[in-house]
């Protein structure tokens, strides 16, 4: 048997985050709910690290593998794009969902290159749900240490 509880928030605050929250539970991924926060929660999280030799970029990518992303350079942009995601329609599944978040989803991810990096020169490797990426610099605009000679 279900209950009924009076709702009373303890400040204006939690009222109006759990006001938004019930509305946009209607809109889920419409495109009247596609504020700035519900398009980044799509797009996977990227660390950019920057070595002598190279640029590294690791995508954090679960649920994904090496045949549903794409990684492909077009003159000085990388991009990382899934193909899809997600729980696939045509599953048959015995029972009904009572709650069903994951959800087939694709993202884009497009990163302009810097002026030293060689698209000729991308190496990528996919281990745990995590996209690797590493981008060799140019060996003309790689950093070279001069060696000072003492003055007689």
């Amino acid at each position: 048997m279900s209950r009924v509880t009076l709702y009373r928030p303890t400040t204006l605050e939690g009222a109006l985050n759990d006001f938004n929250r019930y509305v946009e539970s209607f809109f889920d991924d419409s495109s009247l709910s596609a504020g700035e926060n519900r398009i980044l929660n799509h797009l996977p999280p990227l660390d950019v690290r920057d070595t002598d030799t190279s640029y590294v970029i690791e995508a954090e990518l679960p649920g994904y593998d090496d045949t549903t992303v794409e990684v492909h350079v077009n003159g000085g942009a990388l991009t990382i794009a899934s193909k899809n995601n997600g729980v696939a329609k045509s599953e048959k599944k015995e029972g009904n969902y009572i709650l069903q978040e994951r959800r087939q989803a694709s993202f884009t991810r497009t990163l302009k290159l810097p002026e030293n990096a060689d698209p000729e020169n991308i190496t990528a490797a996919f281990k745990n749900g995590i996209l690797t990426l590493e981008i060799k610099k140019r060996s003309e605009t790689q950093k070279r240490i001069i060696q000072i000679n003492k003055a007689e």
